[in-house]
């Protein structure tokens, strides 16, 4: 029969883990976890039982600054310093070098007798028994050396600090030695270094003939500065000749007179013939007033002026000539001064040459008679610190016999056994709980299995199957009646309830209660006022008869193989109102032949009709192929699952053969559940809510709550 899963309605909320989550992992786990403790704990107290008491020693040394001095100088240039960190460290990872492990060994002679004879390296052993550990923010370390014999721990802490004090008082008094060494090496070598640097400087001026380079040059520079001064005078000189010279060219070939020209006219001869000339002229006029021109003042004095006038006429060309030969002989002065400029400049270039090389020279004499004065300065000095070597390192409190062992700790062991069973114990559970993936809760089914939840069912305490099959019947106030009666309700219901007429009860492997489930469902079912029928659909293993105790050879197999025809002969009435039973009868040789015939599909129409509710028992999905066909043909299956018995994989694959088949899977039943035992912690709410009725119930007939009921498997 083809439906729509009930499963793909609903979808499952998100899987939420929590603090109580963690705590049912714990209870359900809780005889692995106080096991895991108690393991520990007690391998603790072997431990603490046989372990050898450890004596520790403790010697306090002060580690101060190098001193300023030559030490420094080699690697860093004299003025660097080593830097104090690095030196720190450095000190520390001295004082667990080998060799002053193996001093100590070959001083204490340890070599030779107790633990560290009988190892194969006893500077090795040595080390592992020494702890460096310096105080933060201070120059102290503590030297920490651990024994079985406290006595030994306190030698081997202070012949530590002591060997480690000589050696590093012997490696100063050494490297000043050396350093002193190479001083007079280099005092030596740096003093043919300043002899040659002076001859080489003597001989550069013995070649250059230098007698000063100072007054050489002061001479030069004078000169320079003179004939620079020469040539702008003489320049300023032939610019205004010649500016003067051009203008009066100008003037004679514009046709004016010689004498009119300003610069000619005030020479002072052609001035005093002028003015004679004008005394004359004044002289004539008055004549001729009083004389005729045949006078001969009158001519007299015209031969003056004839005269005046010609002179005047050759000592203006005089003047002229006289302008332009001054331009000439200017320029021709400006080039003589500009020769001697030339001659004064090329001499300071080659004084300056000459005054370069010899500042080479004269530095590197200088500096080579610094270097060798402060080495003659650090010699002195590292001989006067290499006759009293400071020591930079001193004890500050010497290692004493310890009175108390410092292992094993036994607070902290034991702590640490506490803690440590806790986590071991609680990882345990937990890893397990990880591996285990059995179906436990509603959780599980609607996350893992995404199908709808019918309810819970109690494990039944009973002493006979016919208690257990008919619980309901015979105890219908039990907590697992109610269970039942929550499991009819939810198919009541649920999506399309009225067609689930007819379902099929299965599981995924026997032994899970499906038919302890099919029984009491159709007793509370009947309960109700419907006419229900149980079908026994288990022709192989059947089950029913056994809890309704009936022995009739005629059931299922002989309706489906044809011995009978008529329904009536293989329905038996019940002690349970409105309850009807088909058992199996006679098992047959062929059960999936006759489970898959169409006499069954007959079977279910014609009971279908004849009750209000039908519910088949079948064999689990993994076992055989008949409950495929028994739930093809009715309206949904009740899927029954045991607690913390199927792995959800295994369930998984079982759903999906069901739903592939096309199958309704009306829901999921989770069975056998302990509420007040081995399971409580999983359903601690459920159970309080069943007691609470419980006690309900036995008020109304006078029994004590639980009293029905026994621990037993469903």
């Amino acid at each position: 029969m083809q439906s729509e899963s009930l499963g793909a309605a609903n979808q499952p909320p998100e899987e939420t883990v929590n603090l109580r989550h963690y705590w049912h992992v714990v209870l359900e786990r809780r005889w692995l976890v106080i096991t895991a403790f108690f393991s520990v704990f007690a391998l603790c107290l072997i431990y603490l039982f046989k372990a050898t008491p450890v004596y520790q020693a403790t010697a306090r040394i002060q580690i101060d600054r190098e001193f300023e001095n030559m030490l420094n100088a080699r690697d860093g240039g004299f003025a660097s310093s080593t830097r104090e960190v690095d030196y720190m460290v450095t000190q520390q990872k001295n004082l667990q070098s080998r060799t002053l492990m193996q001093a100590v060994v070959a001083k204490l002679k340890l070599d030779k007798e107790g633990r560290f004879a009988k190892s194969a390296d006893p500077a090795l052993a040595l080390t592992r028994s020494i702890t460096i550990a310096p105080i933060r923010l201070s120059r102290l370390v503590e030297i920490k050396a651990e024994d079985p014999d406290p006595k030994l721990a306190m030698d081997v802490a202070n012949t530590v600090a002591d060997i480690f004090m000589m050696n590093n008082l012997d490696r100063k008094r050494k490297v000043s030695l050396d350093f002193l060494t190479w001083l007079q090496n280099e005092e030596a070598t740096l003093m043919n270094k300043v002899k040659q640097a002076d001859s080489e400087l003597q001989k550069y001026r013995e070649d250059n003939k230098l007698v000063s380079l100072s007054s050489d040059e002061n001479i030069v520079l004078q000169q320079l500065r003179q004939a620079k001064q020469d040539l702008d005078r003489a320049e300023g000189e032939a610019t205004v000749l010649n500016n003067i010279a051009l203008e009066v060219r100008k003037l004679r070939a514009s046709g004016q007179s010689l004498d009119s020209i300003p610069k000619i006219a005030s020479d002072p001869n052609i001035s005093a013939y002028r003015k004679e000339l004008s005394l004359l002229e004044v002289s004539l006029a008055g004549l001729k007033k009083q004389y005729r021109d045949k006078w001969p003042a009158v001519i007299q004095t015209k031969e003056r002026l004839d005269q005046l006038k010609k002179s005047i006429q050759d000592e203006s060309e005089t003047v002229y000539a006289s302008i332009l030969n001054e331009a000439v002989l200017a320029n021709a002065k400006v080039k003589s001064f500009a020769e001697v400029l030339a001659a004064s400049e090329k001499a300071a270039f080659v004084l300056g040459k000459k005054k370069v090389d010899f500042n080479v020279l004269e530095r590197n004499a200088e500096q080579t008679k610094l270097t060798y004065t402060e080495v003659l300065k650090r010699k002195q000095e590292v001989e006067l610190s290499s006759r009293d070597a400071k020591q930079n390192i001193s004890m500050v409190d010497p290692a004493i016999r310890p009175r108390n062992p410092v292992k094993p700790r036994v607070s902290l062991t034991l702590l640490l056994g506490v803690f440590g069973g806790m986590c071991v114990g609680l990882g345990l559970a937990f890893f397990v709980n990880f591996l285990d993936d059995s179906i436990k809760s509603q959780d599980d089914i609607e996350a893992y299995l995404k199908l709808p939840f019918l309810g819970y069912v109690q494990n039944i305490k009973a002493n006979s199957i016919v208690e257990r099959d008919l619980q309901t019947h015979l105890q219908p106030r039990s907590n697992s009646s109610e269970g039942f009666r929550t499991v009819r309700a939810a198919i009541a219901l649920s999506h399309n309830a009225d067609k689930l007429r007819v379902l099929t009860v299965t599981s995924t492997i026997p032994l899970e209660g499906k038919s302890l489930v099919a029984t009491n469902l159709a007793i509370v079912t009947a309960q109700t006022g419907f006419k229900t029928l149980l079908v026994d659909c288990d022709l192989r293993r059947p089950f029913v008869h056994k809890a309704f105790q009936l022995q009739s050879p005629i059931g299922l197999a002989s309706y489906l193989s044809g011995k009978t025809s008529r329904l009536d002969d293989i329905v038996h009435h019940s002690e349970v109102p409105n309850l009807d039973v088909i058992c199996c009868g006679a098992a047959p040789s062929n059960p999936s032949e006759l489970v898959s015939s169409p006499r069954m599909v007959q079977f279910l129409k014609e009971v279908a009709a004849r009750y209000d509710r039908v519910y088949l028992d079948c064999p689990p999905v993994s076992a055989v192929s008949d409950p495929l066909v028994v739930a093809a043909a009715s309206h949904g299956v009740v899927f029954v699952t045991k607690f913390n018995k199927i792995r959800r994989e295994h369930a998984r694959k079982s759903i999906r053969r069901i739903q592939d088949a096309g199958v309704n899977i009306a829901g999921i039943v989770l069975n056998d559940i302990d509420f007040e035992g081995r399971d409580s912690y999983y359903y601690s709410y459920y159970y309080y809510q069943n007691r609470y009725y419980a006690s309900h119930y036995s008020n109304q007939t006078g029994e004590k709550p639980g009293e029905k009921e026994v621990v037993g498997k469903s």
